[in-house]
């Protein structure tokens, strides 16, 4: 038994020492919106106490090797008529035990995520339209007249021929989407072509976008910063070349950013009128 133990602990020490040393891109990125810190909660019950279930059933384990084994002078017992209130104890406390974790330690939370997750509506304060295609993101401010679309960057010679890759490879683009920090946005997710899934780590939401429907979800990022994601769904041969990079800037910057990509459509407004003039004239 000594043995047992000791390789018991051996197990014990390597595990604990292995996940104090795990990089840090093996855990949950810092969470950034309140969905995201739920579900960082949500995961952290559920390890803790599957955790606490696992080592009180190998406790009990080890209890039953060691003081029932037969070098030990122990005779098994045999069951035979009806059980004992001691045999349904044994039988059915675990089951009420499970359910209870099941239905209150874990129902509870999360079904308070999930509604969280879809109140989409309520005080949203911005709007975003995605649209995914094969292999770019759509996207669209509605209130603010923008439109734009998002593409890799990454050079093709990273890819194609083994060249030194970025610090971002794979999850760089030409236009992000710009948001502001400490704003509910309400995102609206939808297709031209086949499902796809815009999936940013950091904000803990995840939404497929699917043809012919419009899927909601929402975020409240609280940090500036630069966040980046992919798509989840697998899409078509360049289901890997879709990454999502969002830049969450100030009220003031949003509001110059905003500024900035309307002002370009002004001359080309202006100049419709004398567009019109001018074919009226050839004509």
């Amino acid at each position: 038994m000594r043995s047992l133990y000791k390789f018991g602990l051996s197990v014990l020490l390597a595990l604990g020492s292995a996940a104090a040393l795990a990089g840090y891109a093996f855990n949950f990125p810092d969470p950034v919106t309140p969905i995201a810190h739920e579900t960082l909660h949500m995961h952290n019950l559920v390890m803790v106490v599957i955790l606490v279930l696992f080592f009180l059933v190998f406790g009990v384990l080890i209890y039953s090797f060691r003081t029932h084994r037969k070098a030990a002078g122990y005779k098994a017992a045999t069951y035979s008529g009806p059980k004992n209130r001691k045999q349904w104890l044994w039988v059915l406390s675990p089951f009420l035990l499970l359910a209870f974790i099941d239905y209150v330690v874990f129902g509870i939370p999360a079904y308070h995520a999930v509604v969280m997750y879809e109140d989409t509506k309520t005080d949203a304060e911005l709007v975003v339209k995605v649209t995914g295609s094969q292999w770019l993101w759509h996207y669209e401010f509605p209130a603010e007249g923008i439109s734009y679309t998002s593409r890799l960057t990454t050079p093709r010679d990273q890819i194609d021929s083994g060249a030194a890759k970025g610090e971002h490879y794979l999850l760089e683009v030409d236009n992000p989407l710009v948001l502001p920090v400490g704003k509910k946005v309400r995102f609206i997710t939808t297709s031209n072509d086949v499902i796809h899934s815009w999936w940013v780590p950091a904000f803990g939401v995840k939404r497929d976008a699917v043809p012919g429907f419009l899927r909601e979800f929402w975020a409240t990022v609280e940090k500036t910063g630069t966040y980046r994601g992919q798509c989840s769904e697998l899409c078509g041969k360049e289901h890997g070349f879709m990454p999502v990079v969002v830049n969450v800037v100030s009220q003031e910057e949003f509001a110059r950013w905003v500024a900035s990509k309307k002002t370009p459509a002004a001359p080309v407004a202006a100049a419709a009128p004398a567009a019109k003039a001018v074919l009226a004239a050839a004509q």
